[in-house]
């Protein structure tokens, strides 16, 4: 789907590949900020000074990211309806596969998600078919359409919206926030408790660091398409200890031009790809461009492979993702070679 000549959030998959369910999500990265009202974009922080809220700021009384209260039912719900990829992979990873009722024909991790019905997409959710699955929660995201959420709630279904996370200290609490409308507070504090003390690891090992190298992230398949500034993914290249030459793009994705690569001449390419195939794909792709070769990065061959659905959601798997950058653009950190 185009929007503006640049693909929206809910891209549409390449023929029959679903490699986006990648900016899939609206949730991720490229949903208009209308959808939230209110809703104002935060820029990281520097790596090294991001707070966490604490677990009181997380205590207080439950309101969901439209502002509205959310009373939550006298027992924990049993039947939950995912309307969002992240969403879906959090419920897993606190334990509560078993009470998933529905999930998004993008929600395939972990692979137990599969083989659950399907309402649909982010942005084309089937009302009917939620209301078929008679659910006691469902939870919603910024990437599904405020007029869509609003029919759900007219229904008598309780749903709960959340946002998108500008950063990786928004992580945390939001596992936090969906084990309280869950009743698993115990099981989810401890995840977010475990993402908290990783991601603080990673910047602890990083401190002192004086180099920064310069990243490229390529999204394969799309062109020269990046992440900007306002992509939570800047983010996490800062506390990998990197820079974004895309940072100061103020968008969450945009197409990049080729002499502009050229001219910034990163020291390190991640390219997001489903598969090995693919990685090689993109790789062979980058390097054949007219000027390319002289990157620093393709010179070097420090152009490496990240996973696209880990890095696109705003899950559990996105501290993978740090790991693994931290570990390439600082080896030396990192028990690797320097």
């Amino acid at each position: 789907m185009k929007l503006g000549g640049q693909r929206n959030g809910d891209m549409s998959r390449r023929s029959v590949s679903p490699i986006l369910s990648v900016i899939v999500a609206a949730l991720v990265f490229l949903v208009p900020a209308y959808l939230l009202p209110g809703h104002q974009e935060r820029r990281h922080v520097p790596a090294g000074h991001v707070p966490f809220p604490s677990a009181a700021a997380v205590a207080q009384d439950i309101t969901d990211d439209l502002g509205r209260p959310f009373t939550r039912p006298g027992r924990a719900p049993e039947r939950i309806v995912s309307m969002a990829p992240n969403v879906t992979e959090i419920l897993f990873a606190i334990g509560l596969g078993g009470r998933v009722a529905g999930v998004t024909r993008f929600c395939d991790y972990p692979p137990e998600a599969r083989r659950l019905p399907r309402i649909g997409g982010l942005v084309d959710p089937n009302i009917e078919i939620v209301r078929s699955l008679d659910p006691d929660l469902v939870i919603a995201f910024r990437g599904n359409p405020l007029r869509l959420v609003e029919r759900i709630g007219k229904l008598g279904l309780p749903v709960f919206v959340l946002d998108i996370g500008a950063g990786l200290e928004d992580l945390p609490p939001l596992v936090a926030r969906i084990g309280r409308i869950t009743g698993t507070e115990a099981r989810a504090g401890e995840l977010a408790a475990e993402l908290r003390d990783r991601i603080q690891a990673v910047d602890a090992a990083l401190k002192g660091t004086a180099s920064r190298p310069k990243v490229f992230v390529m999204l394969y398949g799309q062109g020269l398409w990046t992440c900007g500034g306002e992509s939570y993914l800047d983010d996490v290249i800062a506390r990998a200890g990197g820079t974004n030459v895309a940072s100061a793009l103020p968008k969450k994705w945009a197409l990049y031009k080729r002499e502009r690569i050229i001219r910034d001449d990163p020291d390190i390419v991640f390219i997001l790809t489903r598969s090995t195939a693919d990685f090689e794909a993109g790789r062979a792709w980058l390097a054949g461009m007219a000027g390319i070769g002289a990157v620093s990065a393709v010179r070097s061959g420090r152009v490496y492979g990240l996973d696209e659905d880990a890095a696109s959601r705003f899950g559990p798997r996105l501290v993978d993702v740090l790991d693994r950058m931290a570990a390439l653009l600082h080896p030396e950190r990192f028990g690797g070679e320097p």
